[in-house]
């Protein structure tokens, strides 16, 4: 008997910007974005944790090969550290380990933020993704091992205070790469000398996406099913009216407005998409560039060098 063949799903391409409810892992909401556009590939740019909510970019398809420059993006996150308990994981989840009855003043937390600003040295949380020899670090933790974890550079842009209690400050920080905003709390309350950990963590913002660019789980079911979210739940009585969720989707060339954009015809995309280099006309054009994005019509067309006036794709994307 003939095996079945494994259902490849759709080639359909381009970001989603959900906001990610708290109690949702970042891989299962990856897994319910797929489902929901049944996408052939997906995959996100950045982790959240499940106890943290709001942005995580979701790429489809083509877009999947942008999500590097999506991750080298700078982030925003609002946060919350309470004071006066450090605990395992740096947030709720974990069990206390710390304690003090001292309790910062605004003054005293806001005196202690340029230490924090700028490019400067931060030691991962014992629970985070950081291999050590092999295994991750939140493997090695949940087994009761304590282990080094080698500081890294990091470079924060701004953290501001937004409001202030007696238990508890709300901060707001733009960072980049790498950043553990579970370490600022603890590394804050070991200075202040009261201890401190997340209890509340939204990411607001990853670059070039904004807070206009969010889609809920709701609103992508919405589209997907109309009023028929919980019948269709099964995928054999799902509707194949893709078009409202695909409305949804932004642009896979979004994601790289960080780079030089070159407007190319249609005859020099084809020729692109075979991997030929192609002349760059216009008075614009750049003549010199390691990396810059061709597009033709607004749809991307390669990533690709430009050098003494050709552009040279590295990586095309389909049409």
């Amino acid at each position: 008997m003939a095996r079945r063949g494994k259902k490849k799903g759709r080639p359909v391409s381009g970001w989603v910007v959900l906001d990610k409810p708290v109690g949702m892992g970042s891989t299962e909401a990856v897994s319910k974005i797929k489902w929901l556009f049944q996408a052939e590939k997906a995959g996100h740019a950045g982790t959240l944790d499940p106890l943290a909510s709001g942005m995580l970019p979701i790429a489809l398809g083509e877009a999947t090969k942008t999500v590097p420059y999506v991750q080298d993006g700078a982030k925003v996150y609002r946060f919350t550290v309470a004071w006066g308990e450090e605990r395992s994981t740096d947030d709720l989840e974990g069990p206390v380990t710390k304690s003090s009855d001292r309790r910062p003043s605004e003054a005293e937390v806001r005196a202690l933020l340029p230490n924090y600003t700028g490019v400067f040295m931060q030691t991962p949380p014992q629970f985070s993704a950081i291999k050590i020899a092999g295994e991750r670090a939140y493997d090695l933790a949940r087994d009761g091992e304590t282990v080094e974890i080698p500081a890294r550079e990091i470079e924060i842009g701004r953290l501001d205070i937004v409001e202030h209690g007696a238990d508890k400050t709300v901060f707001e920080v733009e960072c980049g790469k790498g950043t553990y905003v579970r370490s600022l709390a603890r590394d804050m309350g070991r200075d202040l000398g009261c201890f401190g950990h997340i209890s509340e963590l939204r990411r607001i913002e990853v670059e070039p996406f904004t807070p206009e660019d969010f889609v809920t789980v709701a609103e992508l079911e919405s589209a997907r099913f109309g009023d028929k979210t919980e019948a269709a739940s099964d995928e054999a009585e799902a509707p194949l009216d893709f078009s409202a969720i695909d409305a949804l989707l932004v642009e896979t060339a979004v994601a790289l407005d960080c780079l030089p954009q070159v407007a190319v015809s249609d005859d020099a995309a084809t020729k692109i998409r075979l991997g030929n280099p192609v002349i760059i006309r216009g008075r614009d054009a750049p003549v010199e560039a390691e990396e810059a994005c061709a597009t033709a019509r607004g749809k991307l067309v390669a990533i690709g060098a430009i050098e003494q006036g050709m552009f040279k794709p590295k990586r095309v994307f389909a049409g």
